[in-house]
């Protein structure tokens, strides 16, 4: 672990709730990475309801000298409010962020600190995510669902990632600075057992907007569990629909409300169109999923407008 007094190179921030026995797990696969001295530990637990408070103090007691690590609490509901939490505890100029269910790749310290320090135009960074499917993948996960379920790979080669594709939650690196643009949307992200999401994208939208560059790292890579309870119809239905609501969250003033009901309208024709030549199950479903995110869409913006009218 860093001497007292140094400062380390990384500080990877680990928010959690409710998922203690997958974040001992997470935590346990820490203790061989390459150059674990160098990064310091954050553990913010986002008032979990369950042992998971005992469970990292538990973790802290029996390998607290093996690494520099530390717990944080952050009372108000919210993976945005946790991760805003760790990043103001953090003494890095670079942070990374790793979910409470995923295990990175040995040289995962290794890969973000040598990239951020061979390449000085790069600010922000992600890699490849591979699913841990606790029951058999079912035969509708096609291609397009994997983003949602953040199953990435986007090759063996170093590049920036394309447009419209960003860093995810699970496995994302950035400079301090990036923060100075704005920390997460408090609106946005995940609270408890919601599926609201668009935090991440919304940060990296501006990251972009600014011309900074964002890349996308191979050797960055993690595996991330899958619950048997997200693999059915139902709970990919959902998430599709609480993705429509945060895109109409995100949108904002005349310009943007009329450019997202410009979009929903092209999804609805497109939908429509694809939905005469989709036979199998999975384009099916997921024609059946991009009308949910459409309703979700619809349903945000019209309750916001009364809101709007009535205020």
């Amino acid at each position: 672990m860093t001497e007292y007094g140094d400062i380390p190179k990384v500080s990877i921030i680990i928010c959690t709730y409710n998922r203690s026995a997958l974040l001992v797990k997470t935590l346990q696969s820490l203790i061989g990475l390459e150059n674990l001295h160098q990064a310091e530990i954050i553990v913010v637990d986002n008032n979990s309801p369950d042992g998971t408070a005992a469970a990292i103090k538990g973790f802290i007691g029996s390998h607290g000298t093996e690494m520099d690590i530390r717990y944080l609490l952050e009372p108000v509901q919210g993976l945005s409010a946790a991760r805003n939490t760790g990043i103001l505890a953090s003494k890095s100029q670079i942070i990374a962020f790793l979910d409470d269910d995923a295990i990175p790749c040995r040289n995962w310290i290794t890969t973000i600190i040598s990239t951020f320090e061979e390449r000085p135009e790069v600010m922000a960074m992600g890699g490849k995510v591979a699913p841990i499917f606790e029951s058999k993948r079912p035969e509708w996960l096609i291609k397009p669902f994997e983003l949602p379920y953040t199953i990435v790979d986007l090759g063996g080669k170093v590049r920036e990632y394309p447009k419209r594709l960003h860093p995810c939650g699970a496995n994302m690196a950035m400079r301090k600075p990036a923060f100075d643009i704005s920390l997460f949307p408090l609106d946005l992200g995940r609270k408890g057992d919601s599926l609201i999401s668009g935090e991440e994208t919304w940060l990296f939208g501006q990251l972009q907007k600014q011309g900074h560059t964002i890349l996308y790292h191979p050797q960055m890579a993690v595996d991330h569990f899958v619950a048997a309870g997200r693999l059915t119809e139902d709970w990919i239905m959902k998430r599709y629909y609480s993705q429509g609501i945060s895109n109409a969250m995100k949108s904002e003033g005349l310009k943007g409300n009329l450019l997202l009901l410009g979009t929903t309208a092209a999804k609805i024709v497109y939908v429509m169109a694809d939905s005469v030549f989709s036979r199998s199950q999975g384009r099916k479903l997921l024609n059946r999923c991009r009308l949910e995110s459409i309703r979700g869409t619809l349903h945000m913006f019209w309750n916001r407008k009364r809101e709007s009218a009535a205020g």
